[in-house]
C-alpha cells in the first residue's frame, strides 16, 4: 500500500509554524523588551498573548491552503 501524500494544508501549517517560531518570535521578543508596546497588558498575560500570534499565523495558513485532491476509491 502506497503512503498517502501529505495534505497541502498540513504542509502550509508546518511551514507557517516554522516561520512563526523563528523569525516572528525574535520580533515578538523585541516587542516584549519594549515595555511601551505591551504596557496595557497584565504581566502574567503578556507571554500568552504574544504566543497567540504565531499560533494564529499557523491556523490561518492551514485554513487558507487548499486540500490535496484524493483519487476516487
Amino acid at each position: 500500500m502506497a503512503a498517502a501524500p501529505i495534505e497541502k494544508k498540513v504542509t502550509a501549517a508546518i511551514a507557517a509554524a516554522y516561520v512563526g517560531s523563528t523569525g516572528l518570535l525574535a520580533s515578538l521578543a523585541a516587542v516584549q523588551d519594549d515595555a511601551r508596546l505591551i504596557s496595557s497588558l497584565p504581566d502574567g498575560l503578556t507571554p500568552f498573548v504574544l504566543a497567540l500570534i504565531p499560533a494564529a499565523i499557523t491556523a490561518i495558513a492551514g485554513w487558507k491552503a487548499k486540500h490535496t485532491p484524493r483519487p476516487p476509491r
